[in-house]
């Protein structure tokens, strides 16, 4: 039987007082590749920010990756974090630091205490994303899509069950981003990683086929097809 990683029963998703959507019944299985659509202002960021506890879920049911969604307070929620990883559009990284440096500073927010430990697993996760020579790069010497494969790189440091990518291909070109997309898609594959990958790329999606969830007035409506959209 599969494994969910990510559940939400009859969930209501607010941004302060507004509800934003509404009646969410979602579930993600372990390994499972599932792209998130929708027109900006549907509710997208708003559904990702819930699954990574940045908002509390207020009303419904929700569980990721063992984590009740209801139950998780500020305390719990770099827990919850640690079994997730984040890939962002715009990279996010420190720019006063080189690769490996940004990827310590991660690891010791998250727990990490050993360093040499730390340094096995930061070489093991930039040889995972195509990486092994770059880690005493600065991240101004990268190109986009060598900085977003270090942003993978960062999800990967805690072995996650559940990779959050919002719009990860969203500033790149277009070899780049099929790049990126072929090593997201292998490691869901290699290392059974669940991955929810918000985008507004729609020939990424038809390149790269896979569920399609979308947000569209007040819902979310599963399998959605691209003809749709």
């Amino acid at each position: 039987m599969a494994e969910a990683i990510i559940e939400l029963r009859n969930v209501s998703i607010f941004q302060g007082e507004n509800l934003i959507l509404q009646d969410v019944n979602f579930v993600v299985n372990k390994g499972e590749f599932v792209y998130l659509v929708g027109k900006t202002g549907t509710g997208k960021s708003s559904l990702l920010k819930t699954l990574y506890g940045e908002l509390p879920l207020k009303e419904g049911d929700g569980t990721i990756a063992g984590y009740n969604l209801r139950e998780l307070t500020w305390r719990k929620i770099p827990y919850l974090r640690r079994t997730l990883g984040v890939v962002f559009q715009d990279f996010q990284l420190l720019t006063d630091r080189n690769i490996n440096e940004n990827l310590k500073f991660v690891m010791k927010a998250t727990g990490w205490t050993h360093a040499k430990l730390m340094d096995e697993k930061i070489i093991d996760v930039l040889d995972k994303v195509g990486l092994k020579s770059k880690g005493f790069k600065m991240p101004h010497e990268l190109s986009g899509g060598e900085q977003q494969r270090v942003d993978i790189a960062r999800a990967l440091l805690n072995s996650p069950k559940l990779i959050l990518a919002d719009e990860p291909t969203g500033n790149l070109d277009p070899e780049t981003s099929d790049e990126i997309m072929q090593l997201l898609f292998q490691i869901s594959k290699e290392f059974n990683t669940a991955i929810v990958m918000a985008t507004h790329d729609y020939m990424v999606i038809n390149k790269f086929p896979a569920r399609v969830v979308r947000t569209e007035r007040g819902q979310v409506i599963d399998n959605a097809t691209i003809t749709m959209l």
